[in-house]
């Protein structure tokens, strides 16, 4: 039973390792570029072991974005924990997804979810994955708006319909500030993202301190 506990310990350590050579080279590359051999080298393994693991290169971009979301949700979950209104719960929110130095920190890094995109647009397999991936977004933001309405602070709204808006603007937002858009730089489409956020669910404007 220990050997078994032990042998299951190691493989998981191995292929977080995998996922996590897999994120940066992905990152670092892209994944037109990235082969499995590159994410073998990385971590002194033989290709055939990562494929054993993952089976194609499909495969372990999802399973690398899956690990790098993992430790954003459990973030998250601390946040939600220690902050319990929803006005700096959404505006945490934007400034975790509005990434400014995007190679400061591999998680929630953008470029695997533009390699995703690309590939789900072109691959049922994976555009079945990015779905799921997304859901799981949508709902977090669900769930922020009905704590929200359950402690009184926004009246009723279709939490729902909110999450679906807010999430794509947030994606378009993204790409923009990613791309160095010369227009629409992080702190602008953070001021976007809040403005819609509170008219969608009626936050009033916060007051002014008084001199």
């Amino acid at each position: 039973m220990a050997t078994r506990e032990k042998s299951g310990t190691v493989a998981d350590v191995r292929r977080d390792q995998m996922l996590a050579a897999a994120a940066t080279q992905i990152a670092e590359r892209g994944f037109g570029d990235t082969r499995i051999a590159d994410v073998a080298d990385r971590i002194g393994a033989s290709p055939a072991l990562v494929i054993y693991y993952f089976g194609t290169r499909e495969a372990l971009l999802i399973e690398a974005l899956r690990w790098s979301e993992s430790s954003f949700y459990a973030r998250t979950e601390e946040m939600l924990l220690s902050t319990t209104r929803i006005r700096p719960r959404l505006a945490t929110l934007v400034e975790w997804t509005l990434v400014a130095d995007k190679q400061a920190s591999l998680t929630g890094d953008w470029g695997l979810w533009f390699d995703l995109w690309a590939q789900a647009f072109r691959h049922p397999e994976v555009k079945k994955d990015r779905a799921d991936l997304d859901a799981q977004w949508r709902n977090l933001i669900i769930r922020i708006v009905r704590d929200g309405m359950e402690a009184g602070e926004i009246g009723k709204v279709d939490a729902e319909e909110f999450a679906i808006m807010w999430a794509s603007l947030l994606d378009g937002l993204v790409v923009q500030v990613a791309l160095d858009d010369p227009v629409v730089d992080v702190a602008r489409a953070r001021a976007i993202a809040l403005k819609i956020a509170h008219q969608e669910l009626g936050l009033p404007k916060p007051r002014r301190r008084s001199s």
